[in-house]
């Protein structure tokens, strides 16, 4: 009996913990979304609830790390449950990051949004798109467990360094020419810098998606040295 109510425990502690998970990226994610709105449609208000709405994120980061380490301590989960644990805490501190790039993106627009409308900020809007995109599937990677989807987005955000480095470029050939708007093109620049980092944290959460369904750490693969051929040559042989 005593068994049957650990594994009810364990099951409902479990199930709270992704649900919690998910909460925080529908939070973050509207955060993100009204950061960008606010920039967009020059709304003030939409700045401020960005901005005060915040620590229900931050909130919701500690009760995930707090359950994961409860979760950890009381039933010692093995295998693909252990990685479940392991993942979500991750994805809460990279959910909590991409809030904070939200309340910096919702500053910045309020100081935007005070000045002289600033045409250039239509050209954040094809960058976001696509953050959008990468951080919705890095969700739906995580909820599936899904690790092709998930590793398949550090090609994807290829594209978005790309369209950040020529958005960076473009603007900062105007910061030359038009002195008088040059305090909001900085703010501009930096919103852009903020949804560029939006798809690396995408990207960050999709290896740890890989982890999640494959047990797979795909981390950094891209930095590893090629391996030393086998057996010699000529050339390696010493005269």
């Amino acid at each position: 009996m005593t068994s049957h109510h650990i594994l009810r425990e364990f099951d409902k502690g479990m199930v709270s913990l992704k649900s919690d998970v998910l909460l925080m990226a529908s939070l973050a994610r509207q955060n993100l979304e009204r950061a960008m709105r606010s920039l967009l449609e020059r709304d003030l208000d939409l700045a401020r609830s960005v901005i005060a709405d915040d620590s229900d994120v931050d909130d919701l980061e500690r009760k995930i790390d707090q359950a994961g380490i409860d979760i950890m301590v009381r039933f010692h989960p093995v295998a693909s449950d252990l990685r479940l644990v392991i993942t979500s805490m991750k994805m809460a501190h990279n959910l909590e990051r991409i809030s904070d790039h939200a309340v910096n993106i919702a500053k910045r627009s309020k100081k935007i949004c005070k000045s002289f409308p600033l045409d250039e900020v239509g050209l954040a809007e094809p960058l976001y798109s696509l953050a959008s995109k990468l951080l919705r599937d890095a969700l739906m990677a995580y909820t599936d467990a899904n690790a092709e989807l998930g590793e398949g987005l550090k090609v994807r955000d290829r594209e978005l360094d790309r369209m950040h480095k020529q958005m960076i470029t473009t603007l900062s050939g105007r910061l030359e020419t038009s002195p008088g708007r040059s305090e909001n093109l900085l703010h501009l620049i930096f919103v852009a810098r903020s949804i560029e980092r939006i798809g690396d944290l995408a990207v960050n959460m999709g290896e740890d998606s890989v982890y999640l369904g494959d047990a797979r750490d795909i981390r950094h693969e891209h930095s590893k040295p090629s391996p030393a051929p086998q057996g010699g040559s000529e050339s390696d042989t010493p005269a």
